[in-house]
């Protein structure tokens, strides 16, 4: 039972089954963090003081007038702070700014005895600006030179001889947007403090130690004065790794004052406008091909817009930088990264955090080269996949483990979606319509499991077992909906060899595990599974002395299966209840702490070398669409998808986390239009599409009519939990099939050959004026069509070009 990926007899990983708490979701009888506030007494709420202006100088901040309302009790500003007035972990990020950098900062925070009082006060606080030049747009900050953080750049190989030797060499430009993460549940947290002084934090964050560390600096207070409890949370998608931590610090700093339990909860719209999306991204590039369209040399500038502080930019451009060769060989690339300051709201982790951006850069290049080589847009990529024996290795020098796996799920994607047929079927379908085009496109995904920053690869539980047979398990990681929770269940049940129902799960707090990563980077399971099967070996070894000595055997030769232990070769048994029982009175410990941590990582963050991930997990998607040439609206008719999740631990959990990832990486890409106010007006720097009514989320109407996942078989990942992979976030990225079929329909309405190039998201709007741009035999620029002006075997538009050398 050492082997990390061996399964014993009866295992109840790999067994499908229903999210633990799937009933209570349903049912409505699921707790979350604002539920919390009506078993609470004397609750008080907190409010924001926003000032609606993008940037300026605060001069003058009168609270008088709040403290008049009826209801009030309290302002919260930044002479408040007992300890240090930052909620950001590279102290860029003031909790009471004295500097308002975005439209809708918050400045100061008003306590009252009801939600309307603090909201009647709040409005109430006069706040005088000098307000100040603004940066709104990653054009702007590119313009002004406005960049923070580090600027890395990755190299291998060497670009000028790659280049030199290439027969065919292209260049341009793609700018794409971020995301809203329209969890459904908001930013919560409800602090209270204890007879003994001690802050408790009930909060929705996805890193509960850090939300600890935070509040404790804010306080001025040791960590083990602090508790944080995540019961659940309502969606985070990345969401909540960072940006809790300043919102429980608010309601933390509210309680300690006051003595009072403090409610902190956003409303839709202070959510959407006061936190952190998804990176939008701006690229540069260059790359070249030999003759026959293998990538020879690639040497691009990715450029993330940051917004006002670095939350976690500086991470999310490095993962962004070690994904720009998604599923590729690039022997010779020189890639660099920086990260734009803006006066908009600080933009933070989400799923795949940078990943997805870096990826979709070279699959968009990719897209936009093939007719140029005069390559079927599949030909191309699975012509440059990285193949199994030839020492390749990524940018970054890591060597990549399992490469044949990109090939087999691209090939079982081929054949159980019959796409040779369909493809024929589409050729006459769009020679029979030409006012609808249809098309097929295949893409892959190679992504890295780790955190970069290795500390951040540990994981810890402590498991329970009681007189009567049942167990306890706590572990680090918080259940946001992924499943995590049922994963590390059936993980404790198999490894002790008792039923599942004996195993119970304990909300996360970090006074029973501590420092603790994020739940994120896709390493939930794999950290704390790693844990809690350690913690549950040590017992499972207690035990299996005792039962040799019951049942008179060695206790190498005892097996506990089902919940009974028996002896090999042996007719004798000792149920599990008997078992630890009679483990008590011998005076057994009955408890064990956990401990994993991922070996054989490392990480330069200076030279940007090293291999920072434990492994890749692979996938392939296939999706056909059918477009329409008047409008660009469009439907997705059929996706097809294969997914290495190696053996997975939860099979059901598994298919639900594939399906959900790629409809959510197909909102990004095709829907989702994040739209802020970039006039010269008073309204400069508001967020336009605050509310589902403006920000397009994906809907019934925009699932697949037929939707296709498989789990890849016989798929085992030595030494990872039980043989499983990480699931979160790659399926994000298959659905760049998606975006690249929309961009070959838009390609069909005109000649043979057209390069096409589409907007991010490619909204109905954006494939119509790709479409418009095909039929014109123009290349399509960020959704305006430009005709294209032919020079010397070099195409032009604006500032991006598309150059065959």
């Amino acid at each position: 039972m050492s082997h990390l990926s061996e399964r014993p007899e009866a295992p109840v990983v790999g067994v499908p089954m229903p999210h633990e708490s799937a009933g209570q979701h349903v049912t409505g009888t699921a707790l979350y963090t604002d539920d919390l506030v009506h078993r609470t007494k004397d609750v008080l709420h907190a409010y924001p003081v926003q000032v609606m202006k993008a940037h300026g100088v605060i001069t003058a901040l009168r609270t008088g007038p709040a403290l008049a309302v009826p209801g009030v009790v309290r302002v919260l500003t930044g002479a408040d702070v007992p300890g240090v007035n930052d909620a950001g972990m590279k102290q860029d990020e003031p909790l009471f700014p004295d500097e308002v950098m975005f439209h809708g900062h918050a400045v100061a925070w008003v306590l009252g005895e009801t939600l309307e009082a603090a909201r009647l006060g709040a409005a109430a606080v006069e706040v005088e600006l000098d307000e100040q030049p603004s940066l709104l747009t990653l054009q702007e900050a590119i313009a002004a030179d406005s960049f923070h953080g580090a600027q890395p750049v990755v190299v291998t190989g060497d670009v000028d001889a790659g280049f030199a030797d290439s027969a065919h060499v292209f260049s341009g430009e793609f700018q794409f947007s971020g995301q809203e993460h329209f969890y459904l549940e908001t930013h919560a947290a409800l602090a209270q403090i204890d007879e003994n002084g001690q802050v408790f934090i009930q909060s929705s964050t996805q890193h509960p130690s850090e939300t600890q560390e935070i509040v404790a600096h804010v306080l001025g207070v040791h960590s083990h004065e602090v508790t944080v409890q995540c019961l659940r949370m309502g969606g985070g998608f990345g969401g909540k790794e960072m940006q809790p931590h300043g919102f429980a610090a608010v309601a933390a700093l509210g309680a300690k004052l006051t003595g009072r339990p403090v409610r902190f909860r956003l409303n839709r719209t202070q959510d959407l406008t006061m936190s952190g999306k998804r990176h939008g991204f701006h690229a540069e590039w260059k790359i070249g091909f030999d003759a026959d369209g293998r990538i020879q040399a690639l040497e691009a500038c990715l450029t993330a817009d940051g917004g006002w502080s670095l939350d976690l930019s500086e991470p999310v451009l490095a993962r962004a930088l070690c994904h720009i060769d998604n599923t590729f060989w690039i022997p010779n690339a020189r890639v660099a990264g920086r990260i734009a300051k803006t006066h908009a709201v600080s933009n933070t982790a989400f799923r795949g955090f940078g990943g997805p951006q870096g990826m979709l850069v070279i699959e968009d290049i990719l897209g936009r080269c093939a007719p140029q080589l005069g390559l079927d847009p599949m030909q191309l990529r699975e012509r440059n996949f990285y193949q199994p024996g030839q020492g390749q290795t990524t940018p970054y020098g890591q060597p990549v483990t399992q490469p044949e796996r990109i090939s087999t799920v691209w090939q079982q994607v081929h054949e159980d979606g019959g796409l040779a047929d369909r493809k024929r079927e589409i050729a006459a379908f769009n020679a029979a319509h030409p006012h609808t085009k249809r098309a097929l496109a295949l893409t892959g995904v190679k992504f890295g499991i780790s955190f970069n920053l290795t500390a951040f690869n540990q994981g810890g539980a402590l498991v329970l077992i009681y007189k009567d047979g049942s167990v306890l398990i706590n572990h680090g990681g918080t259940e946001m909906g992924q499943g995590l929770h049922t994963k590390m269940l059936q993980v404790a049940a198999t490894t002790l060899g008792i039923p599942l129902h004996k195993v119970r799960l304990a909300p996360t707090r970090t006074d029973k595990v501590p420092n603790t990563p994020a739940t994120a980077a896709s390493s939930g399971a794999d950290l704390n599974g790693g844990a809690v099967k350690n913690a549950c070996e040590q017992l499972r070894r207690r035990l299996l002395q005792v039962a040799a000595s019951q049942l008179g055997a060695n206790a190498s030769d005892v097996r506990i299966v089902e919940g009974v232990a028996r002896a090999l070769g042996s007719d004798k048994e000792l149920a599990w209840d008997e078992l630890v029982h009679t483990a008590y009175f011998q005076r057994v410990q009955l408890s064990a702490s956990g401990f994993y941590r991922t070996e054989g990582l490392h990480w330069d963050a200076k030279t940007f070398r090293g291999s920072p991930f434990k492994y890749f997990a692979h996938g392939a998607a296939a999706t056909e669409v059918e477009v329409d040439g008047f409008t660009g609206a469009y439907r997705i008719r059929r996706v097809d998808i294969v997914h290495d999740v190696g053996d997975s631990l939860s099979p059901m959990i598994d298919i639900g986390q594939v399906e959900g990832g790629f409809v959510q990486g197909a909102g990004w890409l095709t829907l989702e239009d994040l739209r802020w106010d970039t006039s010269d007006g008073p309204n400069r720097g508001r967020l336009l599409t605050q509310a589902a009514s403006t920000y397009k989320l994906p809907s019934f109407s925009e699932m697949p009519e037929e939707f296709n996942v498989t789990l890849l078989e016989n798929a085992t990942e030595e030494g990872a939990v039980y043989g499983s992979k990480a699931v979160g976030e790659p399926p994000l990225m298959l659905a760049f099939s998606v975006r690249e079929a929309l961009r070959e329909a838009a390609a069909a309405f005109g000649p043979a050959g057209v390069s096409v190039e589409l907007a991010s998201p490619a909204t109905p709007e954006a494939v119509f004026w790709a479409i418009e741009a095909a039929r014109g035999g123009a290349v399509q620029l960020n959704g305006h069509a430009h005709k294209a002006a032919h020079n010397g075997g070099e195409v032009r538009t604006g500032t991006s070009s598309l150059s065959n050398a």
